[in-house]
């Protein structure tokens, strides 16, 4: 891995870290943490994640765990970061290699994405951008930080959804438009949580109920640029 694939171990999540790196290695350490920690997750979820084992499952010290991050919270607030990077990356690449013009076809396949992603991808489901499932049965002190990062996590991946519609469809940025977007987004994010509350490959009625409800809300508020 090199040195400028740190932002893909965690892109635009560097103040997470005690010691953001700087080498290829130190790179690559950061990335098997994050997937130690995921893999764990899927497991035994969140509330039961530690230090001490993300540290065993990357064949790490305690030591190199607490060189990146000062505790477990830490730990999956990064790997909610890197879920949305990875979410936006993808949905990004298939506009281009499809070689989409309509705004709408993004929609679908951003929820595509976030579907398969819930279904494949290590951890995603279970953070669901740093929200935690069974949040009223996590105590309260350090572990609220988890819960008040949740909002902050969708708040990146509507921003970052709103940048790709403003950059790949020429719709028009404002207050509003990015207002409207932050909206889809919970929407969207709790229709797909919901189909998969139970359902390990996602209640298909919820999912594409959520198609529905984010693709007419977005048509009240997009304006397209003359």
């Amino acid at each position: 891995m090199l040195v400028t694939e740190v932002n893909e171990a965690l892109p635009g999540g560097s103040s997470l870290l005690r010691n953001e790196p700087v080498q290829a290695r130190s790179s690559a350490r950061l990335t098997g943490l994050l997937d130690a920690a995921a893999a764990i997750i899927d497991e035994i979820g969140f509330e039961r994640l530690t230090t001490a084992m993300v540290a065993e499952r990357a064949g790490a010290s305690i030591g190199t765990v607490y060189r990146y991050f000062p505790d477990r919270i830490a730990v999956v607030e990064a790997l909610a970061v890197r879920s949305v990077q990875r979410l936006i990356e993808r949905v990004d690449a298939a506009v281009i290699e499809r070689g989409l013009t309509e705004w709408r076809d993004s929609i679908e396949i951003a929820i595509d994405t976030e579907v398969a992603m819930y279904r494949a991808e290590p951890g995603f489901r279970a953070i669901r951008f740093g929200d935690v499932e069974n949040s009223d049965k996590v105590p309260s002190g350090k572990d609220d930080s988890a819960k008040q990062t949740a909002d902050e996590n969708r708040r990146s991946l509507a921003e970052r959804f709103t940048a790709l519609l403003v950059d790949r469809f020429g719709l028009v940025a404002s207050s509003e438009f990015t207002f409207a977007i932050d909206v889809a987004t919970e929407l969207g994010s709790a229709l797909i949580a919901r189909a998969f509350a139970r359902d390990p490959q996602g209640d298909p009625r919820f999912i594409e109920e959520c198609r529905v409800v984010v693709a007419g809300y977005l048509d009240r508020a997009v304006v397209t640029r003359a």
